[in-house]
């Protein structure tokens, strides 16, 4: 028991040590990253994730479009028609660009999130609809980036992106971005899904009689995509039939729809043939899929889904399927519709802040084995200069495998939560070794400054006094290192996590366990 008691510290380590290596090499620990989880799969034979860096993948970041006017009084209006009115004053946008928070009794923000619109702009609209107004400034609302933030992480789900993240992450100088990281995959597929708005409305395009010739005219979101209930995946067409997706109609939608559908001609008596791509100045009644102003497909209606709807049958059982022209677009649809419109756009333009880059596969494994040629030099350097320095195994190689295990430990712990490794984290190893060697070199020469030790208790009178100094940089670190921890920076989130972490696992476990393993090859009474 006395044995125990005296070296409670080393058994401690091997605990910490024992559990990291389980989390490493467990298959019970290797669980894959779902979509939306931090990192990628597990790779080779340890449960370790590895980020972008040393994965591969596309990695984009960008501000959002937009700019806000804070302060406004609503006067008394709802914060839609406040977007109405404002709109209508807005040369090159329309109400859906608009939008309008009250936060107070009196009013709230207005944003507009149209590319080509200057704040100067905004003024005005505000002056001419007859909001008083604060500042206006560039960017757009929290509530906006948070809801950005969501429907990306939606539609890189809908997509299948496994490992994909999205996050916002905040400057020194207090600008706020957008980060996307989508391992393995290429830079223009993960562009085009995140860079769509994904705004989907269902039109009308019919025919009129008018003074007796034939006009044209166009009904637009007749269906939008809060009047679905449900919305189902992407289907391949059977039998020569396009491919489309199921959707169902809310109930309080279904009515209105089907009467629309009735009035308009779509649902005429044997159904109508739609030729809008082909020949739109001599089609029968169709149905228009709009995706960002812009239409991707257009369809008829087959005679049984006419009929039920002219019975007034089909509002009982409201469901039918948008077709579209392949499955690709299909798959986008159903992207779009499940995860929804994108209140604000990444703005990405030519001259915008925003940057996308893409790492190969290749290229993430020449980062990874190149971390691991860096890893092992500067074990081999550090363990050199110790040598050197003391010329004594029983000082040199218990330091060298206690920082060491400092490593293994804080390996476990990325395996075991699941944290990607990236170069920033390999940084923050590399750190750890040099300030975890630096702390035990401090600790070997005090207890050893005045030639060999072999009292127990001058030992622990020397360690104590080296321990305030280890203790004291330890603070230090961990003071400069967290507001990195703590704020949105990207990748220099993850160097100080992790060499925080090492500073403190040195000072609470390896270090006081070092001291324990020194005096006991250093006394003898």
């Amino acid at each position: 028991m006395g044995a125990i008691r005296d070296n409670w510290r080393v058994i401690l380590l091997a605990v910490f040590v024992l559990a990291s290596v389980f989390a490493l090499f467990s298959p019970t620990v290797a669980t894959d990253q779902g979509p939306g989880s931090p990192g990628t799969a597990s790779e080779g034979a340890t449960n370790l994730k590895f980020g972008l860096d040393l994965s591969g993948g596309t990695r984009i970041r960008a501000p959002l479009v937009g700019i806000t006017a804070e302060d406004v009084r609503f006067g008394g209006d709802s914060p839609g028609e406040v977007e109405r009115n404002v709109a209508d004053e807005l040369r090159n946008a329309d109400v859906t660009d608009v939008t309008a928070r009250q936060t107070n009794q009196s009013g709230g923000t207005v944003e507009v999130t149209r590319e080509n619109v200057s704040q100067g702009e905004l003024r005005t609209a505000l002056d001419r609809a007859g909001y008083d107004h604060g500042e206006v400034r560039d960017g757009v609302t929290e509530q906006t980036r948070e809801e950005t933030v969501r429907i990306l992480e939606d539609k890189i789900n809908q997509a299948g992106l496994s490992g994909g993240t999205v996050q916002e992450v905040t400057t020194a100088s207090g600008e706020h971005f957008i980060l996307i990281e989508v391992p393995g995959e290429d830079r223009g597929e993960v562009l085009d899904l995140v860079q769509q708005r994904g705004t989907v409305t269902i039109d009308v395009y019919y025919p009129t009689e008018e003074n007796g010739s034939t006009e044209y005219q166009r009904d637009t979101a007749v269906l939008e995509r809060d009047d679905f209930q449900s919305i189902g995946s992407a289907q391949q067409g059977e039998g020569g039939q396009p491919p489309s997706v199921p959707v169902v109609v809310r109930e309080e939608s279904a009515e209105r729809f089907q009467q629309r559908m009735v009035d308009t001609g779509v649902a005429q008596e044997g159904g109508s043939v739609c030729t809008y791509e082909e020949d739109r100045q001599n089609t029968g009644p169709c149905l228009l899929v709009v995706v960002d102003d812009e239409v991707v497909s257009s369809f008829g209606m087959h005679p049984d889904l006419a009929g039920s709807m002219r019975s007034g049958e089909w509002a009982n059982d409201p469901s039918f399927v948008l077709q579209t022209t392949n499955i690709s677009e299909a798959q986008q649809l159903s992207i779009n519709l499940n995860a929804g419109a994108l209140p604000a756009t990444l703005d990405l333009g030519p001259d915008g802040e925003g940057t996308s880059s893409f790492i190969s596969p290749s290229q993430g494994e020449s980062f990874k084995t190149d971390s691991l040629i860096t890893g092992v030099i500067a074990v081999f350097a550090v363990s050199g200069v110790v040598f050197v320095r003391y010329g004594e195994a029983k000082v040199a190689l218990p330091m060298i495998v206690t920082a060491l295990s400092e490593v293994v430990i804080l390996l476990g712990f990325a395996a075991g939560i699941g944290y990607p490794i990236d170069l920033a984290v390999v940084a923050g190893f590399i750190a750890v070794i040099g300030t975890g060697v630096d702390d035990l070199i401090i600790i070997a020469d005090e207890v050893m400054a005045e030639g060999d030790v072999t009292s127990r208790r001058v030992f622990k009178s020397r360690f104590r006094k080296a321990f305030w100094v280890i203790g004291a940089a330890a603070a230090t670190t961990i003071i400069a290192m967290s507001p990195l921890a703590v704020l949105s920076l990207g990748d220099l989130q993850g160097f100080a996590i992790f060499t925080i972490l090492g500073v403190l696992v040195g000072v609470l476990v390896t270090r006081p366990a070092y001291g324990d393993i020194l005096r006991s090859l250093l006394t003898d009474r």
